[in-house]
């Protein structure tokens, strides 16, 4: 067979192949679509069931969540299934009913909160960080002498007092403050007590002011004043008349030893009654602010001195000696110096009286952190320390074994009260400490200007 009858064989069979192929080609691109056409429409269906049950569960979600806002709060019956969508539901139920029960408890406390303010004896005011009032209760209403409704309010519409608008203002900026005596301008006769304190939160801020009506306490306490006042004044002239007989008698002699002693105890009894009249007076008017003041420097040695000379008969009778101990930083107090020389005798006096005879008694002062302190230190048994805290009472005395021996001291008990009183006058303080090596330490600390 010559080349060109095999290359005419080859092209036939290659043509015939062709035609083989495409017929094949046609065939399954039929074959092809009916399966693509079938697989389409179970897709669909498939589709169409997921949709369906998708939607059923869904829509019963929603029904729960539905039922839940309406406050209906029962977990379904059936369940939420096994599969993702039944996870996350019973995720989210869950939190749901936790989210109920705290809400709940808060509820809870808001209501028993509420009740309490409600019933409380004192008025109660919060704001929020823009000054806004979320509560007031009925006893800041009837203090303010407000009716009107002021929730949401700034409080500056309800509070109309400087002072308390002061202590509201210094609690929003974060400041606690102590309590502040305040009255009303058109009513003079009541006094409160007003104190705020900041309220901080993770997500806000506010402040809280409470006020105390003390008027009660206050009129109480001017009575008790005024009485023993009175008292105090009445008991001066039938005592001094008392005393002045009995001089009377001593000067013109007493036959009879015995009734010589006997007029003398008159004598003694009335000069102890008179100076604790004396002192009740002197109480009464420090309580009342009716001394006043003449503040001046003053050298500390030269009131300790005059203080001393005050007591020079006491102290000579005891053998007992007065050593000074005065820092040159702290040589100069400024204050009144009358009531400074008041304050430091009875000091030394308290301590002659419980100190032994022939004891020393050391007094000084000492510069502290810009501060005076004066001093006065004995040699005695001290001070119990269930005592210290209330030496400054009035009349308050402190077990017999510090004093004298078995015998009374014959103070008043209305000294150290009158110390106090007077310090205080002086913006300082006085407190009492037992020294290391035994003996009693009074200290008074003022200012040092």
């Amino acid at each position: 067979m010559t080349f060109r009858a095999r290359l005419f064989l080859a092209s036939l069979m290659t043509a015939g192949g062709a035609i083989l192929v495409a017929a094949a080609l046609r065939t399954w691109s039929v074959q092809e679509a009916i399966a693509l056409a079938v697989a389409a429409g179970v897709a669909v269906a498939l589709a169409w069931i997921a949709a369906v049950v998708l939607s059923r569960r869904v829509r019963g979600i929603a029904e729960i969540a539905e039922r839940y806002v309406a406050g209906d709060v029962a977990r379904p019956e059936g369940g939420y299934g096994d599969d993702e969508i039944g996870t996350v539901s019973r995720v989210l139920d869950a939190s749901l009913h936790e989210i109920g029960r705290r809400a709940a408890e808060l509820e809870t406390d808001r209501v028993r909160m509420e009740a309490i303010v409600a019933g409380m004896v004192e008025g109660v005011l919060v704001v929020n960080e823009q000054g806004r009032l979320r509560l007031v209760n009925e006893a800041a209403r009837r203090m303010l002498r407000a009716r009107d409704p002021f929730e949401g309010k700034h409080y500056l519409e309800l509070v109309r007092h400087p002072g308390i608008a002061a202590q509201i203002t210094a609690a929003l900026h974060g400041s606690a403050t102590d309590g502040v005596e305040l009255t009303l301008a058109d009513d003079p006769a009541t006094v409160f007590v007003a104190r705020s304190a900041p309220v901080f939160s993770t997500r806000a801020r506010g402040a809280v002011l409470v006020l105390h009506d003390i008027t009660d306490l206050r009129r109480s306490d001017r009575i008790r004043r005024d009485f023993v006042a009175n008292v105090s004044h009445e008991l001066r002239t039938p005592l001094t008349a008392v005393r002045g007989y009995v001089e009377a008698l001593l000067d013109e002699g007493c036959d009879q030893p015995q009734a010589r002693t006997f007029v003398e105890t008159i004598e003694r009894h009335t000069l102890r009654m008179e100076r604790l009249v004396r002192d009740l007076l002197r109480l009464a008017r420090l309580d009342a602010g009716q001394e006043m003041l003449a503040p001046e420097a003053s050298p500390v040695r030269a009131l300790f001195e005059a203080a001393v000379a005050d007591l020079t008969d006491a102290l000579g009778a005891r053998r007992q000696v007065v050593a000074f101990a005065i820092d040159p930083a702290a040589a100069t107090v400024v204050g009144d110096a009358a009531k400074l020389q008041d304050a430091l005798r009875n000091l030394l006096e308290n301590a002659s009286n419980h100190a032994p005879e022939g004891s020393r008694i050391v007094v000084g002062s000492r510069a502290e952190n810009g501060r005076i302190a004066l001093t006065v230190a004995d040699e005695g048994p001290g001070i119990p320390d269930e005592d210290l805290g209330r030496v400054f009472e009035r009349f308050y005395r402190v077990d017999k074994a510090r004093a004298r021996g078995t015998r009374d001291p014959g103070g008043t008990g209305l000294g150290l009260a009158i110390v106090k009183h007077l310090v205080e006058l002086h913006g300082g303080k006085v407190t009492a400490a037992n020294r290391p090596e035994g003996g009693a330490l009074l200290t008074v600390d003022l200012p040092s200007s």
